[in-house]
């Protein structure tokens, strides 16, 4: 997958204006939020399933993980992870440029007002 395939990935929304239930800032903050915790967590339980296995089996010894040293292409790697994780965590930041960028755009709340209105 390249670079701009993996960011086009990570911004995928559904069609229309994204509803909003608490103010706009605060769902920013909660959005973003969330998905880091949501990362960190199934990054945290990998991690430690990797490490216990390594361990009870005697492929690594205590602290050789904190002295590892990646190299080069283990570093490229890492760091093609790291835009791609970024972009997914700001992911709610880029579809409102977006979404601000396609005024046309109608939110699933306003079509319900809208209707409401009308009866």
């Amino acid at each position: 997958m390249s670079f701009t395939d993996a960011l086009n990935h990570a911004g995928a929304k559904p069609a229309g204006k994204r509803p909003y239930f608490l103010e706009p800032q605060v769902e920013r903050v909660l959005a973003i939020t969330m998905a880091v915790a949501q990362e960190l967590a199934v990054a945290r339980q990998r991690a430690d399933t990797l490490e216990r296995l390594l361990l009870e089996k005697g492929v690594l010894s205590e602290g050789e993980i904190d002295a590892f040293t990646p190299d080069r292409a283990a570093s490229a790697e890492r760091q093609m992870w790291n835009q791609e994780y970024i972009a997914r965590i700001l992911r709610v930041v880029q579809q409102e440029n977006e979404a601000a960028m396609l005024a046309e755009d109608v939110a699933s709340g306003d079509v319900g007002d809208e209707l409401a209105s009308e009866a």
